[in-house]
């Protein structure tokens, strides 16, 4: 376990080897023999399941939660609680109006899940720190909790409704800048702006509704002298050179992409990156062995800003 080996990675330094970051996530739970709910909404259990997490696959970093639905619960959207998963968000406050109309405000630390959350990084962080692990902090990022906000609506809105879409992005920003000055407070090392979806759309779509609304929260990381990354899903091929232009230290990609392209990408941006295990073909179905798609990751990704984790 080595946390200043993750750090430099991600901040596209040469390390010695490769460090390593499951997105253990609700596996947490499974770890600790708990089921997800209960779990999720104590922090005594999260602080548990993430240390046990740390030492069972040896991490040089865990997330404190892998829960995209924080943000969306603590602002009033019901969520549905699942046994073996993460919640689901079941409401979306903006789907006919926006934000500004509805009278929305930013979240504080005693709404939804907040207060829990707090109390479980106060408990970990010490104990991850005995460890030599890094404690990260996930924040939702924009276009993912706008989806949350508005529903599917969001996705037609960008192209048919920019004003509507601007508003709720715009207050989608100011949720993640939110999320990021909690974790700053609570010691997270590496805090990253997590926004699956953000593949789904054109490059020009994403630098006009995805670009401008990280730059708080990116700041917000960035000056506190913490380490800030963004997490992006499917395939973002297209707007790849996009991620690498937001301001953040690095990036993680998933499966979909092939990982000497996306080093060569990130050596052009001087920007850390993270992925590929492939947890779909590999880890979940078993249709290709683990140990030999980590290990072509492991050679793909060498020693230059490079971090092997989930793709």
């Amino acid at each position: 376990m080595a946390k200043q080996m993750l750090l430099d990675a991600t901040r596209g330094q040469k390390t010695e080897k490769a460090p390593w970051v499951p997105y253990a996530g609700v596996n947490c739970a499974f770890l600790i023999g708990e089921k997800a709910e209960p779990y999720l909404k104590d922090p005594n259990l999260i602080a548990k399941g993430i240390v046990e997490a740390a030492k069972t696959y040896h991490a040089d970093g865990i997330p404190l939660l892998f829960d995209l639905s924080v943000e969306a619960e603590a602002v009033g959207c019901a969520v549905e609680y699942w046994e073996d998963n993460v919640p689901s968000v079941r409401s979306h406050l903006c789907e006919k109006q926006t934000p500004e109309e509805l009278g929305m405000t930013v979240f504080g630390k005693e709404d939804g899940r907040w207060p829990i959350i707090f109390k479980a990084a106060a408990k970990a962080k010490p104990e991850l720190d005995k460890l030599d692990c890094a404690m990260l902090g996930l924040v939702a990022g924009p276009l993912t909790l706008a989806s949350h906000l508005a529903g599917v609506r969001i996705f037609t809105a960008v192209k048919k409704n920019k004003e509507f879409a601007h508003s709720v992005l715009k207050y989608a920003g100011k949720l993640c800048a939110q999320s990021a000055r909690y974790y700053v407070e609570m010691g997270c090392d590496l805090i990253a702006i997590v926004d699956p979806v953000a593949s789904q759309i054109r490059s020009e779509t994403f630098k006009e509704f995805v670009t401008p609304y990280c730059q708080e929260a990116i700041e917000v990381i960035n000056d506190a002298g913490k380490t800030s990354s963004f997490f992006i899903c499917g395939d973002c091929t297209k707007v790849i050179e996009d991620v690498c232009q937001l301001g953040t230290h690095g990036f993680a990609i998933d499966e979909q992409l092939n990982m000497n392209f996306v080093r060569d990408i990130a050596m052009k941006y001087k920007k850390g990156f993270g992925g590929n295990l492939k947890l779909t073909l590999a880890l979940s179905l078993g249709l290709l062995s683990p140990r030999e798609d980590a290990l072509v990751s492991l050679a793909a990704g060498g020693t230059q800003g490079y971090t092997f984790a989930p793709g």
